[in-house]
């Protein structure tokens, strides 16, 4: 079922059978369900400065409503823990306490029980990048501009003239110098990421999933990065895990996503109605 604004996101049931059977479980047994969101176009709009991108509106204390009643409540998201907790704020909400955020597709993590945050060295082809990637981008087009996540470096396009063209024509060489240093090269809306491969929100999933011991789990994204979390979903879901993806939709979400999807709600602003309506199925 794809909502639109001003409807309730559970005004019907997901579109596929076993969304359908991923929600039924939340609900039923919410105390053994995982929620796990990310963060930049499904718990934040999409902007232009990745350090403008703050919580869209009654998110925070959503979220808090909700994790008083599941299992638990995770973000996994591709921004260092320290960063986003900065933006974000999430420990001035009290009812977060339980909360894990999984930094830097899960190589970071914090636990709002403890306070602490954990989080290896980075890949020595890291500063081999951070180094090179001056003079690649010196003929840039004006308005790229790179994000130092500290285990990995991000170049975005979106403050160019053509952002999709500006993409296109820096991801060959992105690419190559990731490959050369032992990194991989990243899509996702009008940025391409050099990261350390094997690392990815899908990974992160299954490992908080076997860690909790969870018997179901609902994922929600926005972007290209978060396709690996929705193929755990769905190996999840063969093995005989209830699961259910839910597509924050906009003008920049890719269509494999969106049609991936059992529910498809309209941006932030939908996933915080779900978050909501959830918290109020289960009161």
């Amino acid at each position: 079922m794809t909502s639109t604004p001003g409807t309730s996101p559970l005004a019907e049931a997901p579109r596929t059978l076993a969304g359908g059977s991923g929600l039924a479980t939340l609900l039923t047994d919410p105390r053994h369900a995982l929620v796990s969101l990310d963060y930049d176009g499904t718990l934040s709009p999409i902007v232009n400065r990745p350090s403008d991108a703050v919580p869209a509106p009654g998110a925070l204390s959503a979220l808090a409503r909700l994790a008083e009643r599941v299992g638990s409540v995770t973000i996994i998201t591709g921004r260092p823990v320290e960063a986003l907790l900065a933006l974000a704020r999430f420990t001035d909400e009290p009812g977060l306490r339980s909360m894990v955020i999984l930094g830097q597709y899960g190589l970071q993590r914090w636990d709002a029980s403890t306070g602490t945050i954990t989080s290896p060295e980075p890949l020595p082809g890291v500063a081999a990048v951070r180094a090179a990637l001056p003079k690649l981008l010196q003929d840039a087009p004006a308005g790229t501009v790179v994000e130092d996540k500290g285990h990995a470096l991000v170049v975005h396009v979106r403050r160019t003239a053509d952002p999709d063209v500006s993409l296109a024509s820096l991801t060959p060489a992105l690419t190559s110098l990731a490959r050369d240093n032992g990194l991989e090269a990243a899509p996702g809306k009008r940025v391409l990421e050099l990261r350390p491969p094997g690392h990815d929100k899908g990974r992160a999933l299954r490992d908080h999933m076997a860690e909790l011991g969870a018997r179901s789990v609902l994922f929600a994204g926005d972007d290209l990065g978060d396709l690996p979390a929705f193929d755990a979903v769905d190996e999840l879901r063969a093995a005989g895990t209830p699961g259910l993806t839910v597509c924050s939709d906009g003008p920049e979400v890719p269509g494999k996503l969106r049609e991936r999807a059992d529910l498809v709600v309209p941006g932030p602003e939908g996933v915080v109605a779900l978050l909501r309506l959830l918290a109020d199925r289960l009161a």
